[in-house]
């Protein structure tokens, strides 16, 4: 992929995204609210309070020890909320799963770069380890999902060793223990996106470059005509988890493009991704075929 050929097409449809979040981008990321989740402030920041938006079953106790999933939205690392996967977070939570929604910091609001992002994205799966007998989850079964570039952070927290948090305690795992990608720009590298955002220190946040053995299990959703992310890509991840003994399991969805699967997309295919992924969450034994979705 050569950059200029692509420049403006990216830069096309970082100004649609940008435009999308406008409204919610101006506010503070503690005013993120949603009637029917917890909201538990998981890391401060000089500049950020971020919180977990977590729903829970209608019949969850704090003795149960749930599987969970934390979704990070998508938006180039520049922009997006945590609206994103709200749908996908109730969805899960009438499935008995617990559902949330992830906060982290972005340059439209922070001024931060990639690597921030997924630092936060590993904090949040610290504390949610940390937690998980007050809050009714597994510690060994907290997945972590997203979209796009949040996709990139929930990768990278499942496959790149560093870009911890110095102030947390690093014996608790940040690891996700399985990855639910929705086009997720995991190559970083000189032929990838994002990489004038990485630049020299692309080799350490790039998922592509660090899997390794013991990489979570992941399940992949792209449309085939993702102009972010070409098919190629997902496959060489796919065989790449395969060469160090992990499943990637890949679902190419014909003639749709970059962010397909976000819920209310005209054409698109939100209920389609939403019943793949449950079919990979039950063959790991986090869902049940028997309980009803909403």
């Amino acid at each position: 992929m050569h950059h200029s050929r692509h420049h403006f097409t990216w830069s096309v449809l970082l100004l649609a995204c940008s435009c999308l979040d406008a409204n919610e981008a101006n506010s503070a990321d503690s005013n993120f609210q949603f009637s029917d989740a917890t909201k538990h402030l998981y890391k401060s920041t000089d500049n950020a309070r971020l919180h977990l938006h977590c729903f829970f079953p209608s019949n969850h106790r704090r003795s149960d020890q749930r599987p969970a999933i934390v979704f990070f939205f998508g938006g180039s690392w520049i922009s997006g909320t945590p609206q994103q996967f709200v749908h996908h977070c109730r969805h899960l939570a009438a499935r008995g799963m617990v559902g949330i929604t992830a906060e982290y910091r972005v340059k439209s609001r922070h001024g931060t770069s990639p690597f921030e992002c997924v630092q936060d994205g590993k904090s949040a799966i610290r504390w949610l380890r940390s937690q998980a007998t007050q809050l009714g989850i597994d510690q060994d079964r907290i997945a972590a999902g997203g979209g796009s570039a949040g996709g990139q952070v929930a990768a990278a927290a499942g496959n790149v060793r560093g870009l911890e948090d110095p102030n947390e305690d690093s014996s608790i795992s940040s690891q996700p223990d399985a990855l639910v990608l929705f086009n997720p720009v995991y190559d970083n590298g000189p032929d990838g996106y994002g990489h004038r955002q990485m630049k020299q220190r692309w080799r350490a946040i790039s998922p592509l470059h660090n899997i390794r053995r013991g990489a979570p299990p992941t399940v992949v959703f792209l449309g085939t005509k993702d102009q972010l992310i070409p098919v190629s890509t997902a496959e060489k991840y796919k065989s790449l988890m395969a060469k160090v003994g992990s499943r990637c399991d890949l679902h190419l969805y014909e003639n749709q493009p970059h962010g397909f699967f976000n819920w209310g997309r005209k054409n698109g295919q939100y209920g389609e991704t939403i019943k793949v992924m449950d079919q990979f969450l039950t063959s790991l034994g986090w869902l049940t075929n028997t309980e009803k979705s909403e």
